[in-house]
């Protein structure tokens, strides 16, 4: 950028990008990034890992490296964790490298939870009965759910009661009387064929609305390849419109023997639901399925904030109690949304409470829900929010003082559901909280400027409606957003149907690619979609498995020749 500042100030833009498009690559580009990702500094192994990687972009014609090392919650780190952050910088400086901070993650919310684990986005349950018994009032189920057959107990041929649907009987999908995990029988699925390879159980659940379920069954696998096509979708119809409550992961390895597996949902409005076990593009393999269970979860994990007030009614909703004269904060001792395989804690009751042992109560709370492998999205609309942001950011002003950093606002898969931002539209809501990020960011590091993930702010990528459990729309975030953040258009495959409406839309971007691949064809791609696009600022190699191997080639494709430092 400093190299680019005497042309700007003689000729317009269009005549600059004439001049670079004919200058060397490394000085077409004034961003060539390097994703530092996979190190959260805990270790110091961590540190010279890092500055291996360092060198090697450093040599391959790098300037900046965009690292995530939990930079939103600073004030929890410890002496060591500065120990090597300072390390870093220093190894930065040294090799001439850009040191380019990720900060205020909301869809992967572990920063900002650190600072009140409550701000997680809440999932409603409502008026689930509560009967009171002395001093407090237990959870029951209303009504009992159950699955048919979980065992598959009952079967003829190759085909169980109460499943409605197997993948191919007898040839995919069969009824195994040997392999089993208890009583006589087990299902048992192999032969999966392309071009779907599919090998899948369902059956339908009839539920009640806005209530949360734990599904539980146990697995077993041989030679099940890949292990990651195994999945749980919970499906939901409305209209011609499909919706999976679920979006969970398995630790599922190819072969194991058998293990349990336990996930927890929200009905959310639907009262009838399908469970579909199995895999999607097995290639090859086996797994058995047994014990499957289904059962109404208790106050488990219950958010204490504004935004998700428990309510206690009695059971014709005539009188709404008081906590504190009634009852006692309904709160969860053991809150964790990575540990479902226990039960939520009782109401307890005042001594002087109005409620009267035997009453029947109906009983609202909202809790959180883990998406994927272990991400749990932050609700954009509590206003403690901005209050952390200004914390933090003066936190990373004090330590890092940065010329760059970049938004980590990308798949913000919940929102719309707690009582603070139902009803929002939440295309604004993403614009007000990235305004509140950047305002706090530039308050206390005047020009900084600042980068973000692009996909929250793209029409073509996850700026829609029908996005996971968001109840809303995201369609039109990006006329919320300052034109001057510059968009870090991301993923595999090209999209310059992205590029060109960021273009359009007078953004600046950074193209975020490679992304693990086995060669750079994708990266290739890229660049030839950004061929004649005004404010392509540079590119990123970006791995999110650590894979450095291509950063040479990376570097040589767009950079230039490697350098010698």
């Amino acid at each position: 950028m400093r190299y680019h500042s005497v042309l700007q100030g003689l000729v317009s833009g269009w005549v600059v990008l004439g001049v670079l498009a004919s200058a060397p690559a490394a000085e077409k580009y004034q961003d060539r990034f390097v994703w530092i990702f996979g190190w959260n500094l805990s270790r110091d192994t961590d540190v010279p890992e890092i500055e291996k990687v360092l060198q090697q972009a450093s040599k391959s014609g790098y300037n900046g490296a965009v690292v995530a090392f939990g930079l939103d919650a600073l004030c929890k780190k410890s002496e060591d964790y500065f120990r090597r952050l300072q390390a870093v910088q220093a190894a930065c400086k040294q090799l001439q490298i850009e040191l380019i901070p990720t900060t205020f993650s909301i869809g992967y919310g572990g920063g900002i939870l650190q600072h009140n684990r409550y701000l997680a986005e809440g999932l409603p349950v409502r008026d689930a009965l509560f009967v009171a018994e002395g001093k407090t009032a237990r959870h029951l189920p209303d009504p009992p759910v159950s699955l048919r057959n979980p065992g598959f107990e009952e079967f003829r041929g190759h085909q169980a009661a109460g499943w409605k649907f197997f993948d191919q009987p007898g040839e995919v999908t069969f009824i195994d009387t040997q392999t089993v995990r208890s009583g006589k029988a087990s299902v048992r699925l192999q032969n999966f064929r392309p071009p779907h390879g599919h090998g899948r159980v369902v059956q339908d659940l009839q539920v009640q609305p806005y209530r949360c379920y734990k599904l539980s069954f146990w697995i077993k696998t041989e030679n099940l390849r890949p292990a990651s096509a195994f999945t749980v979708r919970i499906l939901a119809r409305k209209g011609e419109q499909l919706y999976d409550l679920l979006h969970a992961q398995f630790p599922v390895k190819p072969t194991m023997d058998w293990t349990k597996m336990i996930r927890t949902f929200n009905s959310l409005q639907f009262d009838k639901l399908a469970v579909y076990a199995g895999v999607w593009e097995g290639r090859e393999g086996r797994f058995w399925l047994d014990d499957f269970s289904l059962e109404e979860m208790g106050p488990i994990n219950v958010l204490r904030r504004p935004g998700t007030p428990v309510v206690v009614r009695s059971e014709d909703g005539k009188t709404t109690y008081q906590e504190g004269q009634d009852y006692l904060p309904l709160e969860d001792p053991h809150y964790t949304p990575f540990w479902l395989d226990r039960g939520g804690p009782e109401l307890r009751l005042t001594p002087n409470s109005r409620i009267k042992p035997g009453q029947r109560l109906r009983v609202s709370w909202y809790h959180p829900h883990q998406i994927y492998d272990g991400q749990i999205t932050v609700c954009m609309a509590e206003p403690e929010l901005e209050k952390i942001f200004d914390h933090e950011a003066a936190l990373l002003a004090k330590y890092l003082r940065p010329k760059k950093a970049v938004l980590s606002m990308d798949e913000v898969r919940m929102g719309g559901t707690c009582a603070a931002c139902q009803g929002k539209n939440m295309a604004e809501l993403l614009g007000q909280c990235v305004r509140q990020q950047v305002e706090a960011l530039r308050r206390h590091n005047p020009g900084i400027e600042l980068y973000i993930w692009s996909d929250m702010l793209d029409p073509h990528h996850n700026a829609r409606k029908d996005y996971y459990l968001v109840a809303g729309d995201f369609t039109g975030s990006w006329r919320h957003v300052p034109k001057d953040l510059i968009i870090a258009v991301w993923g595999g495959q090209a999209r310059p149907e992205s590029l060109r409406f960021f273009a359009n839309e007078g953004f600046r971007t950074l193209i975020a690619c490679y992304y693990d691949a086995a060669d750079l064809a994708d990266v290739r791609a890229w660049q030839k979609a950004t061929e004649g696009l005004p404010g392509v600022r540079g590119f990123m190699y970006t791995t999110w498995e650590k894979k450095y191997d291509l950063v040479p080639e990376f570097g040589r494709l767009l950079f230039g020749p490697d350098r010698k430092n």
